[in-house]
């Protein structure tokens, strides 16, 4: 069974290993204690997050060490990445009109509803 990349980081489970790995190499034992869940979950989420090509494991003697692999993290930037135009472009266009609202309010206050100058009868 072949997950999708959103399909494995969805779950919040997977997402802790994910975090727990961040720090390198690690033993199931180790992933464990860091993500607060049983052995057998965490052996679980692992087996989905390898098959899924997040996880490797290397064997080194009776022990399996798990650590991420970079490849589906760039695949996961290069695809944001595409999308990264449209919202920094929205965010552009948001800070222009605030300027823009600024410097209008800056020139006449009034009309901004800030404080005037004029007194009151």
């Amino acid at each position: 069974m072949q997950l999708d990349v959103f399909q494995a980081l969805a779950d919040p489970t997977r997402r802790r290993i994910v975090e727990a790995l961040l720090s390198g190499e690690q033993q199931v034992a180790e992933v464990v204690e860091k993500a607060g869940i049983h052995q057998s979950g965490v052996s679980r989420h692992l087996r989905i997050l390898s098959e899924s090509g997040f996880v490797s494991m290397r064997p080194d003697g009776q022990r399996r060490l798990y650590s991420l692999r970079p490849e589906p993290f760039r695949e996961l930037e290069d695809w944001l990445g595409r999308y990264r135009q449209l919202w920094e472009e929205r965010l552009d266009r948001f800070g222009a009109a605030l300027e823009e609202k600024r410097a209008l309010a800056q020139k006449n206050p009034a009309a901004q509803g800030g404080p005037t100058t004029r007194k009151r009868p």
